[in-house]
This record gives structure tokens, sequence and C-alpha cells, in this order.
């Protein structure tokens, strides 16, 4: 586990890649949502992140993001804005609604209904975005690029979700350069969903961008890049008892 001093020069070596990239973009940095990604790392080290300013973060499972809001809000901090960034399972959404502000992984009609239901039971609307498979790997979840413009048009249906835009977990490279023909793939569906319903101008958020290649995603258009290791290191795994 890194130390508070070390999570904060990371966090300083980030922004300044952030920095970097918007000024090259031309965009600005309040364009930009950087989430923490805080999976595996126990909240010993979300506090030291938070003690850092740190105030986004995102979990992949819905247990350990469950845990974690309960641990904050019994110590009275309330100011944190959790993302649910994982595959999220019906049987599972009950537990996330009305204490997320997003979920960035819906990518079936059936989920989508699920959080619909879920979320009128609770009086909320819930933000979310629609996750793409952006490049067709068997390993990973989300609609084919091809769907998905079909796709947000049924979800406009729905009264108790917000679809903000859409997400994407590019391939794995060594060379970030390698994604940038994804995230201009993904920044034109964006462009075209938007010009498609143009009574609903807020499907314009692109979750894109991880550790190894969010400078890219950022000049390509993203608005939430969600990095982990780039700020805590190796992730942390505890033993098994």
């Amino acid at each position: 586990m890194l130390t508070e001093q070390e999570i904060r020069d990371n966090l300083k070596e980030v922004e300044d890649k952030i920095d970097g990239a918007v000024k090259k973009s031309g965009r600005n940095r309040e364009d930009v949502k950087l989430i923490a990604v805080s999976k595996t790392n126990p909240v010993e080290v979300l506090e030291e992140a938070y003690n850092c300013g740190v105030r986004t973060f995102g979990e992949n499972r819905v247990q350990e993001l469950v845990e974690k809001i309960d641990y904050f809000e019994a110590k009275g901090i309330k100011d944190i804005e959790w993302h649910l960034i994982g595959h999220l399972q019906t049987n599972k959404v009950k537990y996330v609604i009305g204490r997320v502000a997003m979920i960035h992984s819906v990518d079936s009609e059936k989920l989508a209904k699920v959080i619909d239901d879920e979320s009128a039971k609770k009086g909320v609307i819930t933000d979310i975005l629609v996750e793409l498979n952006i490049g067709d790997e068997e390993s990973k979840f989300g609609l084919s690029f091809d769907n998905a413009l079909d796709f947000v048009e049924k979800l406009t249906g729905y009264k108790n979700i917000r679809v903000k835009g859409l997400m994407c977990v590019a391939p794995y490279t060594d060379d970030p350069e390698d994604n940038r023909k994804y995230f201009s793939k993904m920044k034109k569906l964006s462009v075209d969903i938007t010009d498609k319903n143009k009574d609903n101008n807020s499907v314009c958020e692109l979750s894109m961008g991880m550790t190894g290649d969010y400078a890219v995603a950022i000049e390509e258009g993203a608005t939430f890049i969600r990095v982990g290791t780039g700020i805590f290191g190796k992730r942390f795994y505890p033993e098994k008892k």
C-alpha cells in the first residue's frame, strides 16, 4: 500500500498529464472528471486519497462499493461521489440505487428495466452510461458499436433512468496511440446520438481512458477518465483467510 504522500505525488503527476491533454486538445480542465478507481484498496487507502482532495471514487463490485459507502457515511463523510464502473448483475441493482452518482455499465435492456424499476421504488432518477464493447473482445461486457444508437433510443422511454452518455474499456495495449481510433469512434457516436435526440442534449458524457491511455482519451473527448494504478499503485489483494 502507498503512503499518503505517494498518493499525493501520483495525483500531481496525473493532474499534470490531464492539464497537458486538455491544453493540447483545446479543452478546459473542468471538462474532464477524474474518477479514482479504488477497487480492491482498503478504506484506509481511500481515506488517504480523500485527505489529498479526491472526492470521486469508482468501484467495480457492488458489495465492496456498499461497504465503503457505509464506512464513510458512518464517519459522517458524505461529500464523496461514488461511481459503479464494473459489470452489474440484475439481482444486485437494488443495493446501489440511490447510493451512486452514476452506473457506467448498462449493456442490456433487461438491466436497464431493473434499474428503472428499482429507481421508481425509491423515488429517484438514476444516471447511467451505456457500455460498449468497442474492441469486440470476447472477454469484455458491453454492446456492439452497431447496436448502440437503437439501444439508447429504446432507453429514452424509461422514466426513472437518465442516459447520460457512453462508456468503454478499450483493449489493453503498450502504446496508447493504438486506442485513439476507438476513442475517436466513441466521440463520433456520441455526436450522432446527440444529433438524433436534439430534444435531449444530456447524452454527452464519455467515460473512456484508464491509467495507460487517459491522455489520448481526453484528446479525443473523454469527460470521465478512470484511473486506478496511476493513483494507488498496484492493486491490493488481501490474503484469503
